[in-house]
């Protein structure tokens, strides 16, 4: 029988750069308040939400990826050449296909690279770390892309109470490659389809199809207390299993960079995981407000920007979000 040719790659990975887009407009929290019937005051007790960057009309989610892919390809000092892989996690492309992953890659140069899309919402960017961690120890791509990118605001019912007021837009990007170390622990990684309504979209494509002149666009809607609750409590278990298979103590780590949900739910892990005051914990929500897939890439850009001597320390990541999905990693900071 003949002998396959399997490949293999090296031992270790790392995330090699971060880059980052934001939308270009500050949207305060009193532009939001008139549709819901509340105040300022309100939003920021429930969220810590000061304001949230959104897009304009004519910037789309795939112009922020290839900003923020631009970038964090700049800083990793590569060569186009060598990046062989585009993973992009999001909700928001306009349409069915293309891949916004195949359009972001010729857009940045990177063809024939291979190119694709992931839909895990909330924690689409851990699940796409996850992925590029193991493409490139299998000797699949040298370097991949991993972008999380959102324009969060064609998703919202500006009457909605349950989330229309924390959404935001934007995109993260890091580059994967090889190390000479161990720079990504262990992802852990899951799912809970039964509570899927958890987080949910109004209305499903073929019903605006079938009843346009009586069902209106999908838009996003939540049970705010049912995720509150499996945030603080079931993902807490996720993030000390983690810290577990990773073989890390929370006093170990430099910073804590959870999906940006909501700032009650940042603080309340920080109390159930016990964190030192030493650990940076990363809180971009205030400005940047809810970017699902793209939100942790972010809130790291902001971090190692604020502080750079954080660069090269150990970090936890949880994203987590509608599904109901789940993925978490301990990686090293660029």
């Amino acid at each position: 029988m003949p002998t396959l040719v399997q490949p293999t790659g090296p031992a270790h990975t790392r995330i090699l750069s971060v880059g980052a887009a934001r939308g270009d407009l500050n949207v305060p929290n009193d532009d939001l308040v008139g549709p819901i019937d509340s105040s300022d005051e309100w939003i920021r007790q429930r969220t810590g939400i000061v304001q949230r960057r959104r897009a304009s009309a004519g910037i789309g989610a795939v112009d922020l990826a290839v900003e923020a892919g631009a970038e964090a390809i700049t800083r990793s000092g590569l060569d186009l050449a060598e990046i062989d892989g585009v993973i992009i996690s999001t909700i928001s492309n306009t349409v069915a296909t293309p891949s916004m992953a195949s359009l972001a890659a010729h857009r940045l140069g990177l063809t024939p690279a291979a190119a694709f899309d992931i839909s895990a919402a909330c924690a689409g960017y851990v699940y796409g770390v996850g992925q590029a961690d193991a493409l490139v120890r299998a000797g699949v791509c040298r370097n991949v892309l991993v972008i999380g990118s959102e324009k969060m605001s064609d998703m919202v019912d500006p009457t909605d109470r349950s989330i229309s007021f924390l959404l935001g837009d934007g995109a993260g990007a890091v580059v994967v490659g090889p190390s000479d170390h161990a720079g990504i622990g262990p992802t852990l990684w899951g799912s809970d389809g039964e509570k899927w309504d958890t987080i949910r979209m109004t209305h499903t494509f073929r019903e605006v199809r079938d009843s346009p002149a009586d069902v209106a666009w999908p838009t996003l809607r939540q049970d705010g207390q049912t995720v509150f609750r499996w945030a603080v409590w079931e993902m807490a278990k996720v993030a000390r299993q983690t810290l577990e298979a990773s073989g890390i103590r929370p006093d170990e780590l430099a910073a804590f960079i959870p999906h940006q949900a909501n700032m009650r739910i940042i603080d309340e892990f920080a109390k159930q995981l016990k964190l030192p005051e030493t650990v940076a914990i990363a809180r971009d929500i205030e400005l940047q407000g809810n970017t699902s897939a793209a939100s942790i890439p972010l809130a790291m850009h902001r971090l190692l920007a604020e502080d750079p001597s954080l660069s090269g320390g150990l970090a936890l990541q949880i994203g987590f979000g509608a599904g109901l999905v789940y993925g978490a990693q301990v990686v090293e900071l660029p």
